[in-house]
């Protein structure tokens, strides 16, 4: 009976100190870069300088499409009384301001996207360079973002599992 207890307690404390190796090994953390993002105060002066370039845009647009409106409306009022070729004329700077109109709008994205890239990286890249510092400095194995369900961190020490799940598969 003593014999039975004493190899009861000899397997708990093998399976204990199995258990608590394991957590000490596999060390998982998780962090939601978005949410560090919007903690910048530098966030809010990029954000501020966005809606105003955006605003800006928004009015250029906004003459632009002025313009075309009261070209259309004249040209709507004395198509009636113009000749042809005047017709002609005014549907072809019509068109040419749609496509003006049109190449307006995508530069203007563009330049706002690249203006939030070049305003928002440096701010992800200290995210970025936090992250990996924390997570060699706590021994983190992993840390998983939770704003894009990715992986921010992964210890140079973690085990590279491909080569065991190849060989279970019967891929080389």
């Amino acid at each position: 009976m003593t014999k039975r207890i004493i190899f009861t307690l000899a397997a708990y404390l093998m399976l204990a100190t199995t258990a608590s190796f394991a957590q000490q090994m596999v060390s998982v953390a998780h962090v939601n870069s978005e949410e560090l993002l919007e903690a910048f105060p530098e966030k809010q002066l990029a954000v501020e300088q966005l809606v105003t370039l955006n605003d800006n845009y928004k009015k250029e647009l906004e003459l632009m499409q002025s313009e075309y409106n009261k070209k259309y409306s004249d040209y709507i009022t004395y198509q009636a009384s113009l000749a042809e070729n005047i017709k002609l004329r005014r549907m072809q700077e019509l068109t040419a301001l749609e496509n003006r109109i049109q190449q307006f709008t995508e530069l203007a994205q563009q330049d706002i996207e690249h203006q939030e890239q070049e305003l928002l990286d440096p701010l992800r890249k200290k995210i970025r360079e936090a992250i990996h510092a924390v997570g060699l400095e706590h021994r983190f194995t992993v840390i998983y973002d939770l704003a894009d369900e990715g992986i921010a961190f992964l210890s140079p020490d973690a085990v590279d599992a491909n080569p065991l799940v190849r060989k279970k598969l019967g891929i080389n």
